[in-house]
């Protein structure tokens, strides 16, 4: 039997670590939990909030609803012709599913690790980091559909991916519950290493040949030098959409700073890191009360202390200001404001 309980904290739900209170909470173990939970039409008609790992999301109120917590497990391999299906319910840590492709030498998810979250946010988020996307090795989900208590099953094509981006959160946002991701993946090292950093640090360790573990530590160690520890300072890894602009647009601001950071996404468009335009600013290490930006990465907000979402958001107000001002771009959050 299901227990929905009453006035819970989200503190520990959340990786900003904010103190909040949800009005109803439920844990979910299994796709059967979730039909029991929406038999009952009292839950289709209040706020409802999905909570994974809870590092992408920033409290700046109590949530006057009912939040589910998923924490559906089990990881499972399946040879198909010249990939392998990896098949992760979606409680599942989703740097736990990188480590398992990565100690069976499967290719594919190692440039993603130490990403904080869920596997069952993956998808919704279309995660990514150095030069892999979710949507490179997506093959399919299952939901629950809230509406009619059926599962259904979405394609690569079904979630309409866009840069962190898809349809979960737009056309379907808030009408289902991913419970199962499966990737399509590969025992042939195709390697991404386009990234200087990652070249660099395969330098320094003398690596010429490098395997998927050797990425996934060199991506590791380069997270980990730039990105604080949730469970010591709260964070929700990059706060900002690297934004993308138009070529012509880009080579104004080229003129102006011959040193941007940026990235060719098309001959039409150019991505700009976010965090250099912030840094550019003099925010990078800010304090701001007990919120501000990590001293290592700009493009972080972190709670230092106990502050309060609707301290950490006016600290991000104050930078999508003052990039609009120098620069003319509006930055994009990444993470969800509730």
């Amino acid at each position: 039997m299901l227990e929905v309980k009453e006035n819970v904290s989200l503190k520990k739900y959340n990786t900003f670590g904010v103190d909040v209170m949800a009005r109803y909470f439920v844990e979910i173990n299994s796709e059967a939990d979730l039909a029991e939970l929406f038999a009952d039409k009292t839950w289709h008609d209040v706020p409802r909030l999905v909570l994974g790992g809870g590092s992408n999301i920033l409290f700046t109120r109590d949530f006057d609803g009912l939040a589910i917590k998923i924490n559906i497990k089990g990881i499972e391999t399946r040879v198909e012709d010249d990939r392998i299906l990896v098949i992760s319910k979606a409680g599942e840590v989703w740097n736990d599913l990188v480590q398992y492709c990565v100690k069976k030498d499967i290719a594919g998810l190692e440039n993603l690790s130490l990403i904080p979250g869920s596997v069952g946010a993956s998808p919704i988020q279309n995660i990514g980091a150095y030069g892999v996307e979710l949507k490179d090795v997506f093959f399919s989900c299952r939901a629950f559909e809230i509406a009619t208590g059926l599962i259904r099953q979405f394609s690569n094509h079904d979630c309409h991916f866009g840069y962190r981006d898809s349809v979960f959160k737009n056309a379907l946002k808030g009408k289902f519950i991913i419970t199962e991701v499966t990737y399509s993946l590969s025992n042939q090292q195709n390697l991404k290493l386009e990234y200087g950093a990652i070249r660099q640090e395969l330098e320094n360790r003398k690596i010429t040949e490098p395997s998927v573990k050797d990425i996934s530590d060199v991506v590791s160690h380069i997270r980990v030098s730039k990105l604080p520890d949730p469970s010591t300072i709260g964070n929700a890894g990059s706060f900002f959409k690297n934004p993308i602009i138009k070529v012509d647009k880009f080579r104004q601001l080229q003129s102006a700073f011959p040193d941007i950071v940026h990235f060719s996404v098309n001959n039409e468009e150019e991505k700009i890191a976010a965090g250099w335009m912030i840094e550019k600013l003099g925010w990078k290490g800010k304090q701001i009360g007990n919120a501000g930006t990590w001293k290592n990465q700009a493009l972080v907000l972190v709670n230092y202390g106990n502050a309060t979402g609707s301290a950490i958001y006016d600290v991000s107000s104050k930078i999508i200001s003052d990039v609009r001002s120098h620069f003319g771009i509006e930055l994009e959050r990444e993470v969800n404001v509730i």
